[in-house]
């Protein structure tokens, strides 16, 4: 299938960017998702029916891996740039608003 050039005509994103805006958002949606249930039953807790019995930290592991591919796939395609991300990551001081780090 070839990649079209057309234009959403509100945002002004070709049909390329709207994908991968779309991934991010999934992949950011799936991680959020397993910080839930962390949250909920724990990193060692693991759905009862997984054969594998995989735990919620290996499911994080995964799903933030996928948000970096995500991420890595944008670089790629200069929708991010890498200097302004690792700034950005410099620059967020949090340290001050923790209460058990």
């Amino acid at each position: 299938m070839r990649p079209t050039k057309r234009l959403n005509c509100f945002s002004e994103l070709d049909d390329a960017e709207l994908e991968r805006l779309a991934i991010l958002s999934e992949e950011m949606a799936e991680a959020i998702q397993v910080v839930g249930k962390i949250i909920r039953h724990g990193y060692d807790s693991f759905h009862p029916d997984d054969p594998q019995d995989t735990d919620n930290r290996h499911l994080l592991e995964k799903e933030l891996g996928h948000v970096l591919r995500a991420i890595e796939m944008m670089k790629r395609a200069g929708d991010l740039n890498g200097t302004n991300l690792k700034s950005a990551s410099k620059e967020k001081s949090i340290r001050q608003y923790l209460h058990h780090q």
